[in-house]
Parts: structure tokens; C-alpha cells; sequence
């Protein structure tokens, strides 16, 4: 008889089955990582991100230690404007926003610079509480803020570290706009620029926009009496962004829009929602029980308001 010599299967070895079985678990939590990864990226980027309170200029509403959670959805995402780790610009895009901040809201933002800058150094993120928004008139006379002639409420947070106040008529070198006779007490009034709006330009208010137009991405020289923007000589000029009027809670020893000026709406991240967790700063880290003693639990959870 003939013995029938048809093929066969041939189990793997259990060597060559565990090795398979290995590497696809290894490729499975490799691709769940990857992903989990992308996704946290995407939460942090468009949606909502933590943020740590590095100053006191928000005292006592925030204080040095809050770490928060910001809401970067509502008032349209943006995609990241530098490089990671660099001060270089790189084009992004932005969502439409659900609202556009309103009078009252703490707003972390990109600082626009100082007063003298077209530009800051590095990218810095600061957070304020908005007290104008695009055609508002603010005014601040003896540290009561007037929006539009009206008389706002102080925040329940407010801080002031003495009683004493700079009176009208004694400027302080250093406030916004170059030129003025305000200081921080005493204030305006100005109008928050609004896109659109049609500036008149002369000799006699040129220091007082230079750097706005500069920021708007234009070049501007007095020649003589005449300005030029751009190279053309420019009796006017036509705002391109809307803008908006910041001011911390501290208010003697919070450095603002009082002191570098109005801050564009494509330079808002979020609004502040919710301090998620707070402790003393000054407690070094490898202190480990005492820095978990300075824990302020009343903080935690807190809405911000």
C-alpha cells in the first residue's frame, strides 16, 4: 500500500507562539500610547489646559500657587502660534469662537510686550481680569474703574496695599501711552480700539501709536511733521484687530494694560474656570510633608469668578 504523502500543518512552537503574542501586545500598548498621546495634545491645545499662578498680580482672587484649568474652546482655539521650546512664529489657524470675552472675565492671554516693544522677547502668558472690551472708554479716577461713564463694581477679590493715591496731574513716566499725563490711579480716559476704526494720525499723538501700528504688522516714522505708515505718508490709520483693556486684582502691584497697552483678541487663550489644586510656593518640593501640609483644600474646586 501506498503511503499518502499529502501536506500537513505545523503548529508553531510555544517559543514562537509566545514571541508572537508578545509582539502584539507590545504593538497594541505601543498604538494605545501613540494615540492617548495625540489625544492629550489635542484636549491641551484646542480645549482646555492647566495653568500655574506665578505672581500675585491677581491677589486675592488668585494667588501665587492656584494652579488652574482654562477654558480655551469658548473663545475660539487657536493652533500653536511658536515652535515648541522657541520664540519663532509659525502660521495656526483659529476656531470660530462660541463668545468673545466679556467685561468681568479673567482672561489668560499672550503679553503683547512692554510699552516700548513690538514684540516681547519670549512668549509669556499672562493672566488679568478684562475690564474694557473693542469701543469701550475706560477711565480710572482714585482706583474706581468707569466703563462708558458707568462705575463698576470692584471685583470681591480686589487688593489694595495702602491708602495712599496718586492724585490726578502727576504722571507716571512709565504708564501707557507714552506721553500721558495718567498714572495708575488716576487714568484716561482712552478707548479701547476696535477693528475698523479709523485713527487720525499727527505730530502730536505719533508716540502714542507708533507701537500699536508696529504690532498691526506695519512700520511707522515721523519725517518732519509728516507720519508715514508703511513708507506712504498717513494722516490716518484703520485698526485691523479688536482689542481689549486688562487689569489684575492686585491693583497697585499688577503691571497691565495701564502699562503696556491694549491686547489683541488673536492674543487670548481662555478664560480662567476653576482652581484644581493650590499650595504654598515657597515650600521647596523635596519637602515633601510640609509641602503637602500647605495644601489650601478651601482653594480646590474653587469657580472662578
Amino acid at each position: 500500500m501506498k503511503q499518502s504523502t499529502g501536506t500537513r500543518n505545523v503548529e508553531p512552537t510555544a517559543p514562537k507562539k509566545h514571541a508572537k503574542t508578545q509582539k502584539k501586545r507590545f504593538r497594541d500598548s505601543a498604538e494605545g500610547l501613540i494615540f492617548a498621546i495625540i489625544a492629550a495634545l489635542l484636549l491641551k491645545t484646542f480645549v482646555v489646559e492647566a495653568f500655574r499662578i506665578p505672581t500675585g498680580s491677581m491677589e486675592n482672587t488668585l494667588l501665587v500657587g492656584d494652579f488652574l484649568l482654562v477654558n480655551k474652546f469658548i473663545y475660539g482655539s487657536k493652533s500653536p502660534q511658536y515652535l515648541p521650546f522657541t520664540d519663532i512664529s509659525i502660521p495656526y489657524f483659529q476656531l470660530p469662537p462660541l463668545r468673545y470675552p466679556h467685561r468681568g472675565d479673567v482672561v489668560v492671554f499672550n503679553w503683547p510686550g512692554d510699552r516700548d516693544e513690538v514684540k516681547p522677547p519670549e512668549p509669556v502668558d499672562y493672566i488679568k481680569r478684562c475690564i474694557g472690551v473693542p469701543g469701550d472708554t475706560v477711565q480710572v479716577v482714585n482706583r474706581a474703574v468707569y466703563v462708558n461713564s458707568k462705575l463698576q463694581p470692584f471685583p470681591p477679590g480686589v487688593k489694595f496695599d495702602t491708602y495712599t493715591i496718586l492724585p490726578k496731574g502727576y504722571p507716571n513716566p512709565q504708564i501707557f501711552p507714552e506721553g500721558s499725563d495718567f498714572n495708575e490711579d488716576n487714568y484716561g480716559p482712552i478707548v479701547v480700539p476696535r477693528k475698523g476704526e479709523v485713527i487720525h494720525l499727527s505730530t502730536k499723538n505719533y508716540l502714542k501709536w507708533k507701537i500699536f501700528i508696529e504690532r498691526e504688522g506695519n512700520t511707522c516714522n515721523l519725517h518732519g511733521s509728516t507720519v508715514f505708515v508703511n513708507d506712504k505718508p498717513a494722516s490716518e490709520y484703520t485698526v485691523k484687530n479688536n482689542y481689549y483693556f486688562m487689569m489684575g486684582d492686585n491693583r497697585e502691584n499688577s503691571l497691565d494694560s495701564r502699562f503696556w497697552g491694549f491686547v489683541p483678541f488673536k492674543n487670548v487663550v481662555g478664560e480662567a474656570m476653576i482652581v484644581y489644586w493650590s499650595w504654598s510656593p515657597d515650600i521647596p518640593i523635596y519637602d515633601i510633608f510640609a509641602k503637602l501640609g500647605s495644601v489650601r483644600w478651601n482653594r480646590i474646586g474653587m469657580i472662578i469668578h
